[in-house]
């Protein structure tokens, strides 16, 4: 499912969506959470990033082990550690794109329901900007390793 799309392998394809919306959900969850009056704005693009990126980082995820297995299997070597220690950023990548996902969207419910109060909003704020960073930190960290096994560097 996720090794070929039209006969391209998939994960040149796939990986664009996690490379350009999770970087969108780490800013936007950021500017969510600091910035308050820009709340009723981003509800909807926060809840939909919230969900469609851990949705991306697993295509990319499955379909990266899809073309390691299919094309580059045998391979050792310099290219072969290249691609070792760009797989090495996907589950943890994938990990804090699905907790980042879940925090972003108990900040939206939290916020829009304001019988939380105070402490718990400002609770759930410091997981978002903390988990925002984290997966910043991961999606550049794989992105980067990428580029490298594909591109040398």
């Amino acid at each position: 499912m996720f090794d070929e799309i039209l006969g391209l392998p998939a994960h040149p394809l796939i990986v664009h969506a996690a490379v350009v919306l999770t970087p969108l959900l780490v800013v936007l969850a950021i500017v969510y959470a600091l910035a308050r009056r820009t709340r009723a704005v981003l509800n909807w693009a926060v809840t939909a990033l919230a969900v469609a990126v851990p949705v991306a980082v697993l295509a990319a995820r499955q379909s990266g082990g899809a073309l390691r297995d299919r094309r580059f299997s045998p391979v050792d070597g310099q290219l072969g550690r290249r691609i070792a220690e760009h797989e090495e950023f996907a589950t943890p990548l994938l990990l804090a794109a699905l907790v980042l996902g879940v925090v972003s969207l108990g900040l939206v419910y939290v916020s829009q329901a304001e019988r939380f109060g105070r402490p718990a909003e400002v609770t759930v704020v410091v997981l978002t900007v903390a988990m925002a960073a984290v997966t910043g930190y991961y999606v550049l960290r794989a992105g980067h390793s990428g580029a490298v096994a594909v591109w040398g560097g």
